[in-house]
């Protein structure tokens, strides 16, 4: 039997100031900013009660606010690199028992991919306090998502030290099974080398292909639906292929070493 925890809140991590694409959450995708159109998905969600934009205090990211207030989602501005501090205060904010972390550089998050994960916890909630397709990835990179219960964000707040702890929210979690009940979910098929995230130029070109070709207003395609249309065009996938998963990640791995050595 399924037991319902709520609420259910998805946090959406987004500011101006990227170091790879400036800008990019208000790059336009087919008519509207990329934020908007990650919002747009995660609202199809069945399993989410709730969203909140984790935002920075910097002037540049107010028009990130404002969007968000406009599409009826929450607020919670803090720190700009202490990203997990951002997502423990939203946490806070909203009162969430359960907590979805969403990044708002990849406009293909899929809801059904994403009320999958919610639900492998559900089913579980006593015995998980980290669900993700993220430990031994199957999925394409920006089909990513990390389920996590609040008790499990606010000891990692604590104990975090790191810098790539503290930038990237869950890896105190993954990286310490011992003290956290984790579960990893595979997709039956290994298509972790597609690449559906915002980073660079190339993958915004990649994402404004693939919405010229899928998207309808009002409606949400799915990740069924993009591996159809490269089954179709498979042109489209070399936009933006060869460059590294994770990539952001492996960069703060590198900060931690330097602030080992320093």
């Amino acid at each position: 039997m399924t037991v319902r925890t709520r609420p259910i809140i998805g946090i959406i991590q987004a500011r101006m100031g990227s170091s790879r694409l400036p800008g990019k959450m208000l790059e336009d995708l087919a008519g509207a900013p990329l934020l908007v159109r990650v919002i747009e998905r995660m609202q199809h969600c069945e399993t989410l009660d709730g969203l909140v934009l984790a935002t920075t205090t910097q002037p540049e990211d107010d028009a990130l606010v404002d969007l968000a207030l406009d599409y009826g989602v929450a607020v919670y501005r803090g720190a700009v690199d202490d990203v997990l501090d951002r997502f423990t205060q939203a946490a806070q904010l909203a009162d969430a028992a359960l907590i979805v972390r969403i990044t708002a550089d990849d406009p293909f998050k899929d809801p059904r991919v994403t009320d999958h994960a919610v639900r492998l916890w559900l089913e579980r909630p006593d015995q998980l306090d980290y669900v993700s397709n993220t430990l031994q990835p199957t999925y394409p990179e920006g089909l990513d998502i990390e389920v996590f219960t609040r008790a499990a964000l606010e000891r990692a707040w604590r104990e975090a030290r790191l810098p790539s702890e503290r930038e990237h929210v869950t890896p105190y979690i993954w990286k310490h099974p011992g003290r956290f009940r984790v579960h990893n979910f595979t997709h039956t098929e290994d298509l972790s080398h597609l690449r559906w995230t915002v980073d660079y130029p190339q993958d915004l070109a990649f994402a404004r292909a693939v919405y010229e070709r899928l998207y309808r207003p009002g409606e949400v395609f799915l990740m069924e639906d993009i591996l159809a249309l490269l089954r179709r065009e498979p042109d489209l996938a070399a936009i933006n292929a060869g460059i590294v998963r994770n990539e952001g990640y492996l960069k703060s791995l590198q900060q931690d070493q330097a602030a080992a050595e320093g």
